[in-house]
């Protein structure tokens, strides 16, 4: 298995694509309840590929993820080769990026000395879509960028 199985609620959500899935191997429901009676080892083999064919869709649409923490955020643009960040670190140990409060501060104190503003370019080591797993197992979650492009346009105006 190349990443993780999908979680029971991940399956739930995506009970007719694995329904298609198994349809197309030729598996219909009565088959798939004697797969899982008769040869468990094969019903996780199937659960295992349908995961990791779910993440390799996931991950390939992947642009922008984020990672917060109480005093850091990772802001990242997944480009084809490469990875751009921008990391604000919190200069004031006692603010909370988890917290609405602490968000608010961050708007208030963006481009002041209290808060350290990084930005890098990483060229992916791995395999582009490992690479973005990787980062999602560390925290991250997929974005839709607004963060990530607000910041980038302040900076390179």
């Amino acid at each position: 298995m190349k990443y993780t199985r999908l979680t029971k609620e991940q399956f739930d959500e995506l009970h007719p694509e694995f329904i298609n899935f198994l349809a197309s191997q030729s598996i219909d429901k009565a088959e798939w309840d004697a797969i899982k009676e008769n040869k468990p080892e094969v019903a996780e083999q199937e659960l295992d590929v349908f995961s990791d064919l779910i993440w390799e869709g996931v991950l390939a649409k992947a642009e922008f993820l984020e990672h917060f923490s109480k005093n850091h955020i990772f802001l990242f643009k997944c480009n084809e080769k490469d990875v751009n960040s921008i990391v604000l670190k919190s200069m004031s140990p006692e603010v909370d990026f988890l917290t609405k409060e602490g968000l608010q501060w961050l708007s208030d104190n963006m481009f002041t000395e209290n808060v350290e503003m990084k930005i890098g370019k990483k060229v992916f080591e791995d395999e582009r879509n490992t690479s973005i797993f990787s980062l999602i197992q560390q925290g991250a979650f997929l974005s839709d960028g607004q963060l990530y492009q607000q910041i980038n346009q302040i900076i390179e105006s």
